[in-house]
């Protein structure tokens, strides 16, 4: 069985270890443009022994936004600065994967292009607040995506496979988990539709399978992972038989032959009972290909996931923004650096770029 510092291959790409980077917002990004600062490719370069980074979720088109200063994948300048990321990483010996985002209806009118509604399934508000002009506000109402608005959706996640493809990454993740977009369209929480986009477990899922089918258009099976969160609740989502719709969903995307699956399993400080536990195993061995576990994991439970043969890699988010050099203090058994939970989303290089490595404290 590998361990967490197994060589290998993930699809196409050969990675040094499986501790994986994963995907962080961090809002660092500049507003206006949505173009990554130029602090994010040493932040990035900084992480590069990981066996594979997840960027932060990327939004694929204006109507994605929903946080205060997240990039985009949408213009010339995105592409652009995010070569330049990911230069700086190959450079280095790294891998890295773009994350492909529409936060759907996780959203406000502030952000979207000439304030019209955050886009969903259906127009079903979410209890949830984002964060702007330095207060929280709560979501706005979103309104049900049109046929027209469904296509040319997925045509800018076409686009921005193009895009990221151009800037150079090795491959990019789907991102249908945490609540957002794709997720909405295939939980019956907040898909509440009566036309080929909703209803049945096949109509639900027909977003994700247009999209994922628009991203292979672009990429090699072998180079497009897909993100899941089937127990989550984040971000006011839910369903209500999440075994049953997850392995129909799962299945499906076998037949994709992808390069991997990714499963949040559980959030920090998320009540996780024996029923959640039994429904994520069932999903993870309905899954016929490489799997990254995400959910927080420490060293322990990561290396036991691996030996056990459970994972083919294990995400992990936090320990990776406070320890860049994460994988050479893990073989080496060193203290970790504390995270600031402060400056998680402000601070510039604060909390950014400015933790140490080993051999500089």
């Amino acid at each position: 069985m590998a361990n967490l510092f197994s060589e290998g291959s993930l699809g196409a790409v050969e990675i040094r270890n499986r501790i994986f980077m994963a995907p962080l917002t961090r809002s660092r990004a500049h507003d206006e443009t949505d173009v990554p600062s130029d602090l994010a490719l040493t932040y990035y370069q900084q992480r590069a022994s990981a066996g594979m980074i997840l960027t932060e979720a990327t939004q694929i088109n204006p109507q994605g936004k929903g946080y205060i200063r997240t990039p985009g994948i949408y213009t010339a300048e995105h592409v652009q600065k995010w070569r330049e990321i990911t230069e700086a990483v190959h450079a280095k010996g790294g891998k890295i994967f773009m994350q492909l985002w529409h936060v759907g209806r996780i959203s406000h009118s502030h952000f979207q292009p000439d304030g019209d509604a955050p886009l969903a399934p259906s127009a079903i508000k979410p209890d949830v607040e984002v964060f702007f002009d330095g207060q929280k506000q709560p979501a706005s109402m979103p309104k049900a995506m049109s046929i027209e608005e469904i296509k040319s959706t997925i045509e800018d996640y076409r686009t921005a496979a193009e895009n990221a493809k151009e800037a150079g990454f090795d491959g990019v993740e789907i991102h249908a988990a945490n609540g957002y977009l794709l997720d909405q369209f295939l939980r019956d929480k907040t898909n509440q539709r009566d036309d080929e986009y909703g209803g049945s477990l096949e109509n639900r899922m027909r977003l994700l399978n247009e999209v994922t089918e628009a991203v292979l258009s672009i990429w090699a099976p072998n180079q497009v992972g897909v993100r899941l969160s089937p127990i989550g609740n984040q971000n006011d989502i839910a369903d209500s038989d999440p075994l049953n719709s997850f392995t129909y969903y799962i299945e499906k995307l076998n037949t994709y032959g992808l390069a991997y699956l990714h499963m949040v399993e559980r959030f920090p400080g998320m009540d996780t009972n024996n029923h959640d536990l039994k429904i994520q195993e069932s999903l993870r061995n309905c899954w016929n290909g490489f799997y990254i576990a995400n959910g927080d994991y420490d060293y322990l439970t990561a290396q036991n996931a691996m030996e056990s043969g459970f994972a083919d890699a294990v995400t992990f988010g936090r320990a990776y923004i406070a320890n860049p050099d994460l994988a050479e203090r893990f073989e080496a058994g060193a203290t970790l650096n504390a995270p600031d939970y402060d400056t998680f989303y402000q601070g510039e290089e604060k909390g950014y770029t400015d933790y140490p490595f080993m051999n500089t404290k």
